[in-house]
This record gives C-alpha cells, structure tokens and sequence, in this order.
C-alpha cells in the first residue's frame, strides 16, 4: 500500500517567505506520519488571486529555486515524492501556473497546466505539454492542475501513458452545490478514476482569499473510483491505496477497460480542433 497525504493549507497571497515555511512544514510533518507520496495545493507558493500579472512576477520561482530544493531535501528524510502547485518563472519570460514532481534527488518533472481557469488567463501564459509520467519507487506518478481535471480527453491520456497516481494540487472556487453532495470536482475525480482504474489524489486549499472562498474538497479517490478519505477542514488528509491495481484494467475475463476502446470511433473529440466556438 502507498500513504497518500493531502495537506489542505491557505497560503498568503504574494507571500513567498511565509508560503516557503508553509509548505515545508507541511511536508516534514506527513513524512513524519509515514506519507509515501506527499501532494500540496496549487500555486502553494504563491497564493492565487493576484491583482496583476506584474504582482504575480514578485513571486515566481525558477525549477531550480532553492525552494523545490527544501522539498527534495524533506522528501529523503521519508524517501517520499513531493507534487506541489508553484507560479513558474519561464526561462521564455512567461508565467506559468506550475506542478512540480520532487523526490529526493531533486526535481523530477514540472508540468505547466494546459488548461487555465477563467482571470488566470491574464497572468499565466498556457503549457504546451503533455503532463509527465514519472517512474518513482511506489510507481509511475503523473501531475496535472485543477482545471484540467474537467477535460477527460486528458486523464484518459495520462491513463494511457501509464499513469497509477495522478496527483492535483489545485484550488477549487466555492461554488453552489446541493445539500449533502460532494463538490462537482470530487465526483469528475470519482469518475476519473473509475473510467480509467488510476488513483487521484487532489489537495484543494483552505481559506479564503481577496474575497474568494475555497472549498477545502481534497479528495483522495482510490483506482477503482471510490473515496477513501477527504476533509473539509485544514490539515493533512490521508489514504493508503494499492496503486499495483492501476496495473490492471480488466473488470473480468471479458471486459477490459482499456483492450475494449475502439478510438476509430472517437475522432469527434478530436475533429474539432481550429473550429470556431460555437
């Protein structure tokens, strides 16, 4: 079994010294608890709801910033994998909204979310790559960033690409729901998973920021679909999960989820690119 832990925080919006002591905290102390795989918000360094483009400039970090190296050096203390949200500084000059992959010989993969959300478009600049799979000793590891969850052309990617745990640091905006429901983004993670028997592992954040509530939903959902632990409160959320089963996409001897696709059907979902919107 994998030890998955989510620590749901509230960084402080442009605050890269606090966010720094933050996160660093909060890895130490899931290792501490025995955390294989360690998964943080997005934009954990950083915080989220920038006023410009410019102020989200002051806070953006390089790969190779000693920041990600602080979380490679706690993730030996536990041989542990680090995936975190951070406002990347391009070599290119551009701002991406980032996840870094981190384990304790450094920084493994840094993906740069594909698909930006709403004002994030006037900060960020979009990634152009598809999410890394990344060979770790608990298994193959893949990242993407809030938003991207909601497209399932992409996790079914990241599925086929041999992908046992996609971990999501995000940051889901509070939104109306019914009485009693799970938030609409835990249950496309449900059925992320389920469709594709892949572990998903979603670290929301907590607070609220210049006027945005959060929903505090980190989400830890088994490969079969199923939740296995999710909080609504600050703190570290934690699951042990057989990621081995991700290995395996047969419901039985006859049906299989990945041998029965028939992709000669599929070419709508790709038969629209450089058509206008509708």
């Amino acid at each position: 079994m994998t030890r998955i832990v989510c620590q749901q925080l509230a960084p402080r919006i442009a605050d890269l010294a606090a966010n720094r002591a933050l996160a660093r905290t909060a890895i130490r102390e899931a290792i501490d608890a025995g955390a294989d795989v360690v998964v943080l918000p997005e934009l954990v360094t950083s915080g989220y709801v920038f006023a410009s483009r410019e102020e989200a400039a002051t806070v953006a970090i390089a790969p190779d910033d000693a920041l990600l190296t602080e979380w490679a050096a706690e993730a030996a203390r536990g041989d542990a994998i680090v995936v975190g949200g951070l406002c990347e500084q391009g070599a290119d000059g551009n701002l991406y909204n980032s996840s870094a992959i981190v384990d304790p010989t450094g920084v493994r993969a840094v993906y740069r979310k594909l698909h930006l959300w709403d004002r994030e478009k006037l900060v960020f600049t979009h990634g152009e790559q598809a999410p890394p799979v990344v060979e770790t000793r608990v298994g193959r590891i893949a990242t993407v960033v809030c938003y991207d969850l909601e497209f399932p052309e992409l996790t079914r990617a990241v599925a086929l690409a041999g992908a046992q745990l996609l971990a999501v640091p995000t940051n889901w905006p509070l939104g109306p729901r019914p009485a009693g429901e799970r938030p609409p983004e835990a249950i496309v993670a449900m059925a992320s998973a389920r469709i594709n028997r892949m572990a998903i592992a979603c670290a929301d954040r907590a607070g609220t920021e210049r006027g945005v509530e959060w929903t505090s939903g980190t989400t830890i959902v088994d490969t079969d679909g199923w939740v296995q632990a999710e909080s609504r409160e600050p703190g570290a959320v934690t699951a042990d999960v057989d990621l081995a089963l991700a290995l395996h996409k047969a419901h039985t001897d006859r049906a299989d989820l990945f041998a029965d696709r028939r992709p000669e059907h599929y070419g709508a979902v790709v038969a629209a690119l450089g058509s206008t919107k509708p």
